[in-house]
């Protein structure tokens, strides 16, 4: 009687880590090439998740851009509506940091609870240059590291 119960509370500990686990934590998969050469089409990251007012320039962030940035079609569903919205940029700029240069025309300086995203691709991305400042509260986490492909 004994083994059984703490077996049961062995299991209960191991559901209660799993879940805080997957609070804290998910991984995205890279899709199109505009975070190349860092990371690429395909690859997993592991992503702590953060709000956006804890966010550094400099860090790569996972963002669910507003539908008034990037419009998803009506006819998704809800995974692939996710999908559509969500992108990995890099910080370039936080609320008070200069405008960093190519986005250019704003102000001076990122206005209060803004960011400035940027793919480490110019050519193959489309980011704050696009669609201008991105809400801080947008941002989803930030990348840890690559989960590599041990096959």
């Amino acid at each position: 009687m004994i083994q059984i119960a703490l077996a049961l509370v062995a299991l209960a500990c191991l559901a209660g880590w799993l879940n805080r686990l997957r609070r804290g934590y998910l991984v995205v998969t890279v899709r199109g090439p505009s975070m190349t050469p860092t990371y690429r089409h395909g690859d997993r990251l592991l992503v702590r998740r953060r709000r956006g007012g804890r966010i550094r320039a400099g860090e790569v962030a996972v963002v669910d851009l507003p539908e008034w940035i990037r419009p998803v079609p009506g006819e998704l569903g809800p995974r692939e509506a996710l999908r559509a919205r969500r992108v990995i940029k890099r910080v370039a700029a936080i609320p008070g940091d200069p405008v960093p240069f190519p986005f250019e025309g704003a102000g001076a300086v990122v206005p209060p609870a803004s960011l400035v995203l940027l793919g480490d691709n110019p050519d193959g991305s489309g980011d704050s240059r696009q669609y201008g400042y991105v809400p801080a509260d947008a941002v989803v986490g930030v990348v840890l590291r690559p989960l590599r492909d041990h096959s």
